[in-house]
């Protein structure tokens, strides 16, 4: 048999494309590990650049079959990952957030909050460490979406942030009695955007999500000139009314310079038993919003009265449902939100950082 060399195996990997990246693994640094035993068996890691990534299985087969083809008895191949930080300053953050994902709409009543706890939760099935910041500050719905009411006691000066299904979570509904109204005006909301951002002690995150207010007031506008955003995520319903407001969310993210990551249809159609879709608000609304504005198009996600549900419960649906068509949409939603953010972490951003202190 001939004799694997090191060489010879980085060789057969320098040949293996990562999809998204379009270079192969071993130009990007992807191969760490590589062990060869005396006996012909190859082993070693590929570090992903997501744990949620939707390709880790193409990535390694195409590997492993890279590997054998030099005449390998065993291949072992072990994924992990290393979430790229997006290079923006985020002095007011006390740890590292490698990246803030904000999810907006221009208005309400289309399942942003929902999209938001779902891809959170999503990630961090993955293995990722994630936050989830409730900035819809006058209707935060988030504790109550987690099913976590109550969050632990101060440390020093540091809030510390409730944690539901490995998220860790910050919401102005811990700060207030239940039902109780918050009459701020622009100055107050700024004040406790930041605070959000300065004094939680959320630790290392690989995301922070950030679920917006709908609109485009002082809430979004606080939030963007506090904290570097890696992006945002658009959400909207397929029909006319709900497309106009996302529109003005959207071009007020690109006025304000901040990444437009994507675009998401919510509530796209409903499944009848007997196979058959019912457009309940319309039809690729959302699709061309994006071919309009020149975004990417993200995906639809199907309506589900299960949604509403889990919602209501506290437990997300693709914690409860996982095989679920909807659940299947919102974690592939994330696989592909966290693949677009790591891509261009890794490409740079020419994007400006906005940090108005």
């Amino acid at each position: 048999m001939t004799e694997i060399t090191r060489e010879a195996v980085l060789a057969a990997l320098g040949k293996v494309q990562e999809p998204e990246l379009h270079q192969d693994l071993v130009s990007l640094g992807m191969v760490r590990d590589l062990n060869i035993g005396a006996d012909g068996d190859v082993s070693f890691s590929v570090m992903l650049t997501t744990p949620a990534c939707p390709l880790r299985g193409q990535i390694e087969k195409e590997a492993r079959q890279a590997v054998e083809a030099l005449g390998a008895k065993k291949v072992s191949v072990k994924l992990d990952s290393d979430v790229p930080n997006d290079g923006r300053m985020r002095g007011l953050v006390n740890a590292p957030v490698r990246n803030a994902i904000a999810v907006a709409s221009g208005k309400g009543g289309v399942g942003k909050s929902t999209v938001a706890v779902n891809l959170a939760v999503a990630l961090a099935k993955s293995g990722a460490r994630v936050g989830l910041m409730d900035a819809d500050i006058y209707g935060p719905n988030i504790p109550t979406m987690m099913g976590a009411m109550f969050m632990p006691n101060p440390k020093g000066d540091k809030l510390q942030p409730a944690v539901a299904y490995g998220v860790k979570i910050m919401s102005m509904g811990y700060l207030v009695k239940p039902g109780q109204p918050l009459i701020w005006r622009g100055p107050m909301l700024n004040s406790a955007i930041r605070q959000f951002i300065s004094d939680v002690e959320w630790g290392e995150l690989d995301y922070l999500i950030i679920d917006l207010p709908p609109g485009t007031g002082d809430a979004p506008l606080s939030l963007a000139q506090a904290l570097p955003l890696s992006g945002v995520v658009i959400v909207t319903l397929p029909q006319a009314v709900s497309l106009e407001d996302a529109s003005r969310g959207l071009e007020m993210f690109q006025t304000l310079k901040v990444p437009i990551l994507g675009v998401i249809e919510n509530m796209s159609y409903l499944s009848l038993p007997d196979g058959s879709r019912m457009d309940v608000f319309g039809q690729g609304g959302g699709e061309s919003m994006a071919r309009h504005y020149n975004v990417p198009f993200l995906g639809a996600v199907p309506l589900n009265p299960n949604v509403r549900i889990g919602g209501d419960s506290g437990k997300p649906i693709v914690i409860t449902e996982p095989d679920s068509d909807t659940a299947k949409a919102l974690q592939s939603l994330a696989e592909t939100v966290a693949a677009r953010v790591s891509l261009a972490a890794l490409n740079g951003s020419d994007a400006p950082t906005i940090n108005v202190i």
